[in-house]
């Protein structure tokens, strides 16, 4: 009986070649679409679940309360808490600190080498107590797990950092020097970690050794944050009460260590499965509302791949109606012939399937490279089950209506032709299906035009500094005669604009600042100020422009101000002249200095966030970089003497540089892979959409031969026919843009909340996506509707 109905089902599938390309076409490119999007969604989802503690591991981090009633958030805790929790919290099965080294020289002599060879690790490296091998797996392949890291001068090493550093040398017993400071012995080995991960070190450093690399980081200290600083912990039992329980306790902690300040440290114990989501602090790679946004689209790509089978095969039920009649008077049931139906959508779904798994694999590098992560098309459990829980919705959706409604006709009314448009499922179903469809489409196209404009928004704006030509340059810890003299020696050089002395440049990732007084007052101000510590020539080298006073003079410390307008305003100040000389005492002074300066405003994070009152100050103690601002014209040349300079300075360090506007990228890495997976997922509905259409539009033509054959003898022209054809379907395209545009400007409206600087959805946004919709639609239309037009009337009157 099977083999009966696969012969049967590919018979009628040759038989109506036309249908069925255009049903494999859209929902191959609806099922690659879904399959890309599952492979990002489960990359995130996946990340670290390979921990066996995975639900019993939990990450300590901090909400600083401030008293205008601001909170800011940050992934850190201090390290003494660490031993707070093993020791003091029976909850607690291990508890471990990690500090992420911000720049770590690593030098390494192999054998045979006179000169060591040297790396500028940026990431990847790390300063860890041994507890954190207890906590997260790391399959050992060398040293004791227990021992490695207990003694001062001791690292491990990841597989592949090993073989960076040493080749096919075993790396156990070798010693590595590190930033000039330690001569750390190799004590274990262990395999690269299990991706995807937010722990990716390659080079894990003793916490006994900290005092050695960073002499003023003081153990024992509470008051000891930093963005770099992570502690994380198990807890003996997967229950979430527990955790709740320990959290409940740490405002005694607190109050303990922080004393009368206390209110404004909350600390909280977040779970493992939240960290990679938290985009709130530092580390958080995406929100998880956005990854739900996305399988949306997917849904939404597959919706409207079945909606083109739905279409096409109610439409063409004429063309099978006595197929069925025939069938039912030789004794078929309902249920044999809504087997067969299934039958031959099964069949059009697995070869659908198999192109679309073709499709992804080809796409697969260019998408990974879009996204920055690299995903692969691995037949694992979870993938395999997706493709088919995928395949058997699909020929539900698309094979389960078109089944029932074909195997329910009458076998009297078939054989004479008397069926009738509700029975094959109705125009008006067609009509709703390909309405669902364009507001599927038009709200993709909006959203595709509101992220594209926000983008430009973002790249356009003003930052309120110059950001291209800018060179950041890591300085070595070498002092401050040494970094003096390496920016004379650049000043020198005719296309080297300017160089300041810096901490940060003016837009950074990290915000650092404090509490303030301001003129005769005692009390701290409730807000508070962030800082930019930089020589007297940081206005220069990013053309910050003064609206009131004059630059900051060099200092070994902090001397005097140039604050920005939001500060001014906030402290009451409309006219930045009125403030040039006021008194302010931030907490790195012991005495309030004089404002000399009002600089313009200038973004000192990404859009996302508002402009926070800010001042610029010299103190060379900080200063961890150089900024240096080109001319951009042999851009070639002048890193050559930049790079020339710096090793006659600083020949046992290496040179390492970054252009400011790649930086300043980084901010909106989430928001350009997001432009760019929505645009590829718009354009895949328009072509689904379109294939719909146009097969829709080929049985409507071919059902009213005749009437296009009758009315041209009576003289119709081309251009009344297809008006004629095409007048129904753009009908339907105007209403899905009705309903689709409050529906997009609702999603869209949401997206640019997290956005302090947006644009405005203006009308003609939805004007133009309105236009593009319809567009595609008379083009589709247009070709058929021109074709049937143009058609000899002798030919289209004698057709059957």
């Amino acid at each position: 009986m099977f083999r009966n109905y696969l012969k049967i089902a590919f018979r009628n599938l040759n038989a109506q070649r036309a249908y069925t390309l255009l049903n494999v076409v859209g929902l191959t490119v609806g099922m690659a679409g879904g399959l890309l999007i599952f492979l990002f969604i489960y990359h995130h989802l996946n990340t670290d679940r390979h921990h066996t503690k995975f639900d019993r591991i939990y990450r300590i981090v901090l909400d600083l309360h401030l008293d205008d009633g601001s909170i800011e958030h940050y992934p850190e805790a201090p390290l003494p808490m660490s031993k707070t929790l093993r020791t003091d919290y029976p909850q607690v099965d291990q508890a471990a600190f990690l500090r992420m080294n911000r720049s770590l020289t690593v030098s390494v002599t192999r054998p045979g080498q006179t000169a060591p060879n040297r790396y500028l690790e940026q990431e990847g490296t790390a300063i860890v107590e041994a507890e954190l091998f207890q906590i997260f797996d790391y399959q050992w392949l060398g040293g004791d797990p227990k021992t490695a890291l207990r003694e001062p001068n001791s690292v491990v090493l990841t597989e592949s950092w090993a073989k960076r550093y040493f080749g096919d040398s075993d790396p156990m017993g070798q010693v590595m020097e590190l930033d000039h400071k330690v001569n750390a012995t190799v004590k274990g080995l262990i395999a690269d970690p299990v991706h995807p991960t937010d722990t990716n070190i390659g080079l894990f450093i003793s916490m006994p050794t900290i005092r050695q690399l960073d002499p003023e980081f003081s153990v024992n200290e509470w008051g000891q944050l930093s963005s770099t600083n992570r502690l994380y912990c198990t807890l003996k039992d997967a229950d979430p009460a527990t955790a709740r329980k320990i959290e409940t306790t740490f405002p005694i902690l607190s109050k303990k260590h922080f004393g009368d300040v206390a209110h404004a440290f909350h600390f909280h114990i977040q779970p493992l499965t939240d960290v990679h989501f938290d985009v709130e602090r530092v580390g958080g790679v995406i929100r998880l509302s956005l990854l739900g946004s996305l399988g949306l689209i997917g849904l939404f790509l597959i919706v409207i791949a079945c909606i083109n089978f739905v279409n096409l095969a109610t439409a063409q039920a004429f063309r099978r109606s006595k197929e069925v009649g025939i069938r039912k008077t030789l004794g078929s049931s309902r249920v044999q012939l809504a087997r067969q139906f299934l039958l031959e959508t099964s069949l059009i779904v697995v070869i659908a399937t198999i192109l679309a798994l073709q499709v992804v694999f080809i796409s697969l590098p260019v998408f990974s490279n879009w996204v920055h992560i690299s995903l692969s098309l691995n037949p694992n459990g979870p993938m395999l089950l997706f493709i088919g829980l995928l395949m058997a919705i699909v020929v539900l959706l698309a094979g389960g209506y078109p089944a029932f409604v074909l195997s329910g006709f009458s076998p009297w009314a078939s054989l004479r032709g008397k069926l009738m448009a509700s029975s094959l499922g109705g125009y008006s179903l067609r009509k709703g299906l390909v309405v669902l469809q364009f507001v599927i489409c038009q709200i993709l196209l909006v959203g595709s035009l509101v992220v594209m404009k926000q983008m430009n928004f973002i790249q356009q704006t003003d930052l309120g500094f110059q950001k291209d030509n800018v060179l950041i340059v890591n300085l070595p810890n070498s002092g401050k005669e040494t970094w003096q003299a390496f920016k004379n020696k650049l000043n020198q050089y005719p296309d080297i604009k300017a160089v300041t002395l810096q901490y940060r440049p003016p837009s950074a990732g990290v915000m650092n600042g404090g509490s303030f007084r301001f003129g005769s007052r005692t009390e701290w101000v409730t807000f508070p100020v962030r800082e930019r510590l930089a020589d007297a020539d940081y206005l220069k080298a990013y053309n910050l422009q003064l609206v009131a006073g004059r630059n900051i003079s060099e200092g070994d410390s902090i001397r005097e101000y140039v604050i920005n307008e939001t500060l001014a305003h906030k402290l009451g100040f409309r006219n930045p002249q009125d403030i040039i000389g006021k008194p302010m005492q931030y907490y790195l002074s012991q005495v309030p200095l004089p404002i000399v300066g009002v600089v313009k405003d200038f973004h000192q994070k990404s859009l996302h966030e508002a402009i926070a009152p800010c001042f610029i100050a010299s103190f060379p103690a900080m200063y961890r970089q150089a900024g240096i601002r080109i001319s951009g014209q042999s851009s070639v040349q002048t890193l050559a003497h930049i790079r020339q300079v710096w090793q006659s300075l600083y020949p046992t360090d290496v040179f390492d540089y970054e252009f400011l506007n790649d930086q300043l990228a980084q901010f909106y890495e989430t928001e350009t892979t997001i432009s760019q997976l929505v645009n590829t997922f718009a354009l895949m509905a328009m072509v689904i959409c379109g294939l719909g259409l146009y097969g829709l539009v080929a049985f409507t033509v071919g059902q009213r031969t005749k009437e296009i054959g009758i009315r041209k003898v009576l003289g119709a022209s081309v251009a009344s026919i297809v008006a004629l054809l095409s007048k129904d379907f753009l009908k339907l395209i105007f209403t899905a843009i009705v309903l689709a545009s409050p529906v997009a400007w609702w999603a869209m409206n949401q997206w640019l909340q997290d956005f302090a600087y947006k644009i405005d959805i203006a009308w003609w946004v939805f004007v133009l996506a309105g236009l593009l919709a319809i567009a595609i639609a008379l083009l589709t239309v247009s070709f058929q509707s021109v074709k049937a037009a143009l058609m000899n009337p002798v030919k289209s009157l004698r057709s059957d």
